[in-house]
């Protein structure tokens, strides 16, 4: 990140002019500060964000960012002193174009730091963070890492990738008495792997010893590797010296093709060969995530280049939908609304092209970003403070109920500001209903609903008026045009006065009926499909529908296909299955890398749930095997939903019935298969339900005993009465 200039940015690219850069646009209400409308960078303009750090986490991208904020004096902007970098914002996406503001969260809490309600008590600061997650005893566990100034690195926790975030420490988890950290002259800037073998790798430091040296700038020898223990939050042995030419900050780590790629930011000191030009990211391989590694060259340039405005360079590396991507932040928002950078930071993100040899290709850093990867499904709820593009104004800490963690409202709202979201699929029959959340303590105002622009097509209008209070909230909503297709879509705020309009929480548009006249072409489609076999293989790729933004097919195994890129409350339909006289139990070929629920439910996804298949870990998305679950009250044909709790990868599903010969035929509560329920069997399904270790196959279908859908101590109890005697199965 950047620290105090105590070196001079490259004059050459300072006399470049901005406005050559940034195509400026008539409106005809509010403009936007800097993301114009059809660009995906920098990626917010209603707030600041350095140094950012990106995971990818159940078809997502959340991206960690120092809470860059002005700085005032006299009530004039000044240069940035980096005293507000004590929180980390997150913002998230699934397209890498609309993203949705998560808020700050307020690490660091020494002497009463945000407001007292800090997390990290020991913390004076929080820089440049990292993040991971791991699976530990079945779940995933999140970890968010960050630089004390540059005293140290501190580590957070949580069981989601938005929090709540807990200290599990108390104090630092590396700092200068760690074994190896000697030496370093800013222990900051943390970058964290977790290999495939579930090893973790936390990577730090930056600086030069001595900046009038000429050997001391060719090799601060100031970066670190150390790795962590099998908790995330310790360390084990001694960290490791990586000798990083012309080194300064910003250590990055990410592996490609079995090889360890270090990246980092080129320092600005003393005369440097051409080969490690000043302020660019320059990048070096091993075959060990502990070094050595050796030096390859660059693949970022410094932002001066790109944007006219230069400083340090910071980046985060990702892979995304199986392409990879580059993360980095640049000065553009702050010039824009200052007319100067003045240090204040902003996120954007370009495609990063590896060559078949390993190398990385030099990135095109500009405005205009990557494309949209998947629609924005409008029949979801989605926060208002999920952006495309704005004008005008600013998120805040929302007390409405039933959103995420640290859920934000859009707030400061004036008359002609508005909000956008690109490329919103309402389908082919389209939306005939608009809802949304808001709260207003004045007259409050009028939300218009437009296509394309802005200034686009008129479509609805939502009248908002008082509700007592910013936070006093109240669902309204209004009919819309019936809207079809895919379009942008702009919330365009109206309002009389000085005062300002109203907040906004969520937004959500209702899907029309049907056309009874049987004229649609997707009911003609529907009364075509013939009856499914519920007892012979389905493929996963063959539904008749789907609820998702972001589901996909994909390849899998043997040449074939399947479904993937699932998120929570996604589901699939396959009309028309005919369970005969009734199923028994479900069988299907999956892959996941984490613990998640499928939900077999009839007739609507919200319907009867005739079974839940609890998905185990297969170790990879593309290592399937096939999973069970028994299942109860399936007869006759119905419309089958698969109803997803998280990421999947299914390739083909069946269900067996239960006209099995006497032999044959599943004995409940005979889990280990010899003819007997007994004290061995009651052991086996006591360490199922402890998470010791899980039953498959034929023992998982007789361990549900009271033919629930679920195993648990009902099931136990069950078993245990039948062993005493009390009760026979």
């Amino acid at each position: 990140m950047k620290k105090k200039m105590f070196f001079i940015i490259l004059t050459t690219f300072v006399v470049l002019l901005f406005s050559s850069l940034l195509t400026v646009t008539s409106y005809g209400v509010n403009s936007p500060t800097a993301k114009e409308i059809g660009n995906s960078n920098p990626l917010i303009d209603h707030k600041l964000g350095a140094d950012p750090y990106a995971i990818v986490y159940d078809g997502r991208v959340y991206i960690y960012m120092s809470s860059d904020a002005y700085e005032y004096s006299n009530g004039r902007i000044v240069e940035n002193s980096f005293s507000n970098l004590n929180k980390i914002h997150v913002i998230s996406s699934a397209d890498l174009v609309n993203w949705t503001d998560h808020g700050a969260i307020p690490v660091a809490g020494a002497n009463g730091l945000n407001g007292g309600k800090g997390i990290a008590k020991w913390a004076w600061g929080s820089w440049a963070p990292s993040a991971t997650y791991k699976i530990i005893n079945g779940k995933p566990k999140f970890f968010l890492y960050f630089a004390n100034t540059g005293a140290g690195i501190g580590v957070l926790t949580a069981d989601s990738p938005i929090g709540p975030w807990k200290d599990p420490l108390g104090k630092p988890l590396v700092d200068h008495n760690t074994p190896g950290m000697s030496g370093v002259t800013w222990l900051f800037d943390p970058a964290v792997l977790v290999d495939d073998d579930g090893s973790g790798y936390l990577y730090c430091g930056g600086g030069i010893p001595d900046d009038t040296n000429p050997a001391s700038i060719a090799n601060p020898g100031t970066g670190r590797v150390i790795k962590l223990g099998d908790d995330m939050i310790s360390t084990v042995g001694s960290a490791v010296r990586i000798d990083a030419p012309y080194f300064f900050e910003a250590a990055e780590i990410h592996k490609h093709n079995g090889k360890y790629y270090y990246s980092y930011c080129i320092n600005f000191a003393g005369t440097h060969p051409p080969e490690y030009p000043k302020g660019e990211i320059a990048y070096m391989v091993s075959d060990n995530p502990m070094g050595p590694f050796t030096y390859k060259g660059t693949f970022l340039r410094n932002p001066a280049v790109f944007f006219g405005v230069g400083g340090n360079n910071h980046h985060t590396t990702f892979k995304f939908r199986d392409e990879w991507y580059v993360a980095y932040h640049s000065q553009t928002v702050s010039l824009a609304e200052t007319g100067a950078g003045r240090g204040y930071r902003s996120p954007n993100i370009n495609k990063m092209e590896m060559n078949a040899d390993g190398t990385i290709r030099q990135v095109q850093g500009n405005f205009k970003g990557v494309a949209q990867l998947v629609n924005l499904d409008p029949y979801k709820r989605n926060e208002a403070e999920t952006i495309g593009w704005n004008a005008g104004i600013s998120t805040e800490d929302c007390q409405a109920s039933g959103g995420p963690v640290y859920n934000q409202n859009v707030a400061n709202i004036n008359n002609d500001d508005w909000i956008g979201v690109g490329n919103v699929d309402f389908g082919s029959v389209g939306a005939t209903e608009f809802i949304a959340n808001v709260a207003s303590k004045t007259n409050g105002g009028k939300i218009e609903i437009r296509l394309g622009s802005p200034t686009g097509t008129l479509v609805g209008t939502l009248n908002v008026g008082s509700t007592g209070d910013w936070q006093k909230w109240e669902v309204l909503k209004t009919s819309v045009n019936n809207v079809t297709g895919v379009h942008d879509v702009f919330f365009v705020f109206k309002g009389n006065g000085s005062d300002y309009l109203f907040n906004f929480d969520y937004w959500q548009f209702v899907e029309g009926e049907k056309d009874p006249s049987g004229n649609d072409d997707e009911d003609e489609e529907d009364e075509e499909e013939s009856e499914i076999d519920a007892f012979s293989r389905i493929d996963a790729e063959d539904y008749s529908n789907y609820n998702s933004s972001t589901l996909e097919i994909i390849g899998t195994p043997n040449d074939s296909n399947g479904i993937g890129y699932i998120e929570r409350g996604d589901y699939t339909v396959y009309k028309n299955v005919n369970f005969g006289k009734g199923a028994i139990s479900f069988k299907g070929m999956v892959a996941s890398e984490l613990a998640t629920n499928i939900e077999l439910r009839l007739n609507s996804p919200t319907g009867t749930l005739i079974g839940t298949l609890k998905v185990a870990i297969t170790g990879d998305w593309s290592e399937y095997e096939e999973q069970t679950c028994s299942i109860d009250g399936a007869t006759g044909i119905n419309d089958l939903y698969l109803v997803f709790s998280g990421p999947v990868n299914v390739d083909w599903f069946t269900f067996e019935n239960g006209e099995e010969d006497d032999d044959d035929a599943v004995s409940l509560g005979d889990l280990n298969g010899d003819g007997k329920i007994d004290s061995i069997d009651a052991a086996l399904l006591r360490r199922h339900i402890l998470e010791i270790q899980s039953l498959t196959g034929d023992a998982l279908l007789n361990a549900d005993i009271n033919k629930d859908g679920k195993i648990d101590t009902m099931d136990y109890t069950l078993i245990t009465r039948h062993i005493l005697q009390i009760i026979k199965l």
